[in-house]
């Protein structure tokens, strides 16, 4: 049994950093592409709606709608990155390339793989909200500052659905299952938890439910900083989101022992 356990559990706290880098290495070759492609949606929803329906939106919780939306972009651009990125290139590397198999014959364990690739995932989500807001910023959406103060609410975003999306890739046979976790989990996620329209504009049985889910706490940790305005319950927020960051966790590497190392 404490075999089993230390086989799925981190090693120590730096092993992880080995399988950061060697991803960081490998992106850099196609890192102009990869920013690009990452910037396309969330700028073709933050102008498409923003100046679309802004006009006929006006103004929302004080503020210019484009605004409003630049801060639910941020924090859906680090989850659709982080998702992305660990549903596609981590579960590539685990299945396809058999990178992790040949890693695993090194002195790293599986939960030092795991974390590497969660980090990583996380840093590109990173990435992604700092170019957007730099956009929201640089046209007027936002302050300077506060792009920087809402970078560790993107981070941990970011952590949170990588360790979510580790589970689902734990568990899908092929790349086809993944329609299923994008169009029944994600982007439900994304018009319920407050990123487009406020959520006090959902029936209330709504507003409970999506108040559960972690995309609402991102985006009510996220958007109180790119408006300058105080964070009600922020330390709720970040309990919630480190508890949906560590339990999927504990779940994948346990899934993922079970399929790799049996």
């Amino acid at each position: 049994m404490g075999e089993s356990y230390a086989a799925v559990m981190p090693a120590n706290a730096y092993n992880w950093i080995a399988v950061w880098r060697r991803n960081c290495l490998a992106w850099r070759k196609v890192a102009p592409a990869s920013v690009l492609g990452s910037l396309a949606d969330p700028l073709t929803n933050l102008f498409g709606l923003g100046l679309g329906l802004g006009v006929i939106v006006g103004s929302v919780e004080g503020t210019s709608y484009i605004a409003f939306l630049a801060a639910g972009v941020v924090a859906t651009s680090a989850m659709t990155s982080a998702t992305f990125e660990t549903l596609y290139a981590t579960f590539a590397r685990m299945d396809m390339s058999r990178t992790w198999e040949a890693i695993l014959s090194t002195q790293l364990t599986l939960g030092d793989i795991v974390l590497g690739e969660l980090v990583w995932a996380a840093s590109k989500s990173v990435l992604a909200g700092t170019a957007i807001g730099t956009v929201a910023a640089t046209l007027g959406y936002a302050s300077w500052p506060s792009i920087f103060y809402a970078m560790p609410a993107v981070a941990l975003t970011g952590l949170v659905f990588a360790s979510l999306a580790m589970v689902v890739i734990s568990l899908a046979p092929s790349y086809e299952y993944f329609v299923f976790y994008q169009t029944l989990v994600l982007t439900p996620m994304m018009f319920l938890c407050g990123a487009v329209f406020p959520m006090n504009q959902l029936p209330s049985s709504f507003q409970h439910f999506a108040g559960l889910l972690p995309l609402a706490h991102s985006v009510d940790l996220i958007r109180p900083v790119m408006l300058e305005r105080g964070a009600g319950d922020a330390a709720l927020h970040v309990a919630a989101l480190c508890m949906y960051a560590v339990f999927p966790f504990f779940v994948s590497t346990a899934l993922l022992r079970r399929r790799l190392l049996r």
